[in-house]
């Protein structure tokens, strides 16, 4: 290529520079080629993110209205490029499918310069909670026209929970708050809820989604130049980690800040715990126990998260994670900067409001669809995918989808298996054992029932305490005082995984028994004759 073609080319499209981290995005994807982009490849790339069409694309770059060849450039390269990067780091598959979607995932994955934030505004800011929050980005939507309200759906419920939130926010001048709850329970609605009600309080309102888990370096550069926009905010990239969250405490100090970050728990992950190693006992319970870390390379979120709650401020950040970090569990109390809440179900009331939105109450007497309701457990998301199917297969008949007997499925199967699929085999033995009790239960009780194969009963005594704590950080049980449960949808898909596991993983790949169920595979024949399931255990 001659000297002249390729100086036009980073000259086209130049303007990407102004809204995107363009320099990190080069790096990023070059990661993930294995090699540097080309020039042509950066220029398809800058393209994209002007928001130009492979055919606007080619008649810059070729002055020809046919764009066959950038788009075998773009299906052969940049896609995969940009697929590869975004699955690693979100740690599942990502697709491009299209040229328009480009933006949306690289903007979601915090790659845009700016994103959702507000200022104080004499006109209240409605935000729709039925929405993709992370389409927020485009600050003009929210400030384009401030006297009208942006559309917003019903918020279900959560009264109490929200008074507890102000409270803490507001009078107690709470530094961070996580916001717990299984997968569907609505900590998002709940995170822009909190938002919209108390962002008159704060100088600055700034909400981000982890869920393409962003690189901290990038997220800290964004946050100090949101919330400092009058002060020269150039960042020095090479500067470090701590002297960067150090800027930001600083901005959150000089001004009240309220910042909320969704899906913490895109950026933990699970890794084996060593403790075993030392005793030979590890070859006899492999994977016994996981314990909550951060995914490697965002180890910093949890320094970021110990000097936010540490080092006093007049601001707070907010998370919501399925997941409660370690460093939140060490500074959290009722009476300090620090604070939890875990959500739980919609009660019955509530519930049937988002039944009565599905056009379901007509068809289905109030009995039918508080047993429903009870057997999601107030699940927000559940209801809504439920009451779909009941619509779609059984025409709004809620009591002949009741009479059908599966409520594990689809989507609500799928949000089950991201979890299951985190935990450790400790916590995954505890979660069969409480499916076949359902009563509450509590952990002493768990220490004399349950006995580990190959274990001392002391140490077996230790990982179930270790391992309950665990399954309560992560909101996966229910609680009453002392004693814990689980919630029915939760517990009949951890049956159904267990018959599955004892067909499938009952031997290790030695020809080993891999984990003993002997001692609760009475307990599951009888659950298996007694709901009619046609299975044998084999053990």
């Amino acid at each position: 290529m001659a000297a002249g073609d390729s100086h036009r080319l980073e000259e086209d499209f130049i303007e990407a520079r102004n809204n995107w981290e363009l320099e990190k995005l080069y790096v990023d994807l070059a990661s993930a080629k294995g090699k540097a982009l080309t020039p042509v490849e950066k220029k398809f790339l800058r393209g994209l993110l002007c928001g130009c069409s492979p055919a606007e694309i080619a008649k810059v770059v070729y002055q020809s209205g046919s764009s066959s060849t950038v788009r075998v450039y773009l299906s052969n390269g940049l896609y995969k490029y940009i697929e590869e990067m975004l699955s690693n780091q979100v740690g599942d598959s990502v697709k491009v499918k299209t040229w328009s979607r480009v933006t949306h995932l690289l903007e979601k994955a915090g790659y845009k310069k700016g994103w959702f934030h507000l200022q104080p505004i004499t006109s209240p800011i409605k935000v729709n909670k039925d929405m993709d929050l992370d389409l927020l980005s485009d600050q003009s939507t929210l400030t384009q026209n401030n006297s009208e309200s942006i559309n917003t759906s019903v918020f279900y419920g959560r009264r109490k929970e929200l008074a507890q939130v102000q409270e803490s926010i507001v009078q107690e001048r709470c530094q961070v708050l996580v916001i717990l709850g299984m997968g569907g329970i609505g900590k998002t609605a709940f995170s822009v809820q909190i938002l919209d009600e108390i962002k008159d309080q704060f100088e600055y309102v700034i909400w981000r989604s982890l869920r393409f888990a962003p690189p901290l370096e990038l997220l800290l550069d964004q946050l100090i130049q949101l919330v400092s926009p009058a002060a020269n905010t150039n960042i020095n990239i090479a500067e470090a980690l701590e002297s960067r969250i150090s800027q930001l405490i600083e901005r959150l100090r000089s001004s009240r800040c309220l910042i909320v970050l969704d899906h913490l728990d895109s950026i933990l992950g699970c890794d084996d715990s060593d403790g075993l190693s030392s005793t030979g006992i590890k070859n006899l319970t492999t994977h016994l126990i996981t314990s909550i870390r951060y995914r490697q390379g965002y180890e910093g979120y949890g320094e970021l998260i110990r000097r936010l709650g540490d080092l006093p401020h007049q601001s707070c950040v907010v998370f919501t994670s399925r997941e409660k970090p370690q460093e939140i569990a060490a500074l959290e109390g009722q009476e300090l900067p620090v604070r939890s809440l875990k959500l739980s179900g919609l009660n019955p009331e509530e519930g049937i409001l988002i039944l009565k939105a599905k056009g379901l109450i007509n068809k289905s007497s109030l009995e039918e669809c508080k047993v429903l309701l009870d057997r999601y457990a107030g699940n927000p998301l559940f209801i809504k995918f439920i009451a779909s199917t009941i619509q779609e297969l059984f025409d709004g008949n809620i009591a002949e989808f009741i009479e059908q007997g599966t409520i594990v499925f689809g989507n609500i199967r799928g949000i089950f298996d991201q979890q299951f699929n985190r935990l450790s085999q400790l916590e995954k033995h505890l979660l069969y054992w409480l499916s076949l009790h359902p009563s509450f239960i509590s952990v002493r009780d768990l220490q004399r029932n349950i006995i580990l194969p190959g274990l001392s009963p002391q140490m077996s005594r230790r990982l179930i305490l270790e391992g309950m704590e665990l399954l309560q950080r992560r909101s996966l049980i229910e609680k009453q005082a002392s004693r814990f449960s689980l919630t029915p949808v939760l517990s009949e898909y951890i049956v159904e995984r267990l018959i599955e596991e004892n067909f499938q993983l009952s031997k290790d790949k030695d020809g080993n028994l891999f984990m003993n169920h002997t001692i609760f595979a009475e307990h599951l024949k009888n659950y298996i004759r007694d709901n009619g399931l046609n299975a044998e255990i084999e053990y």
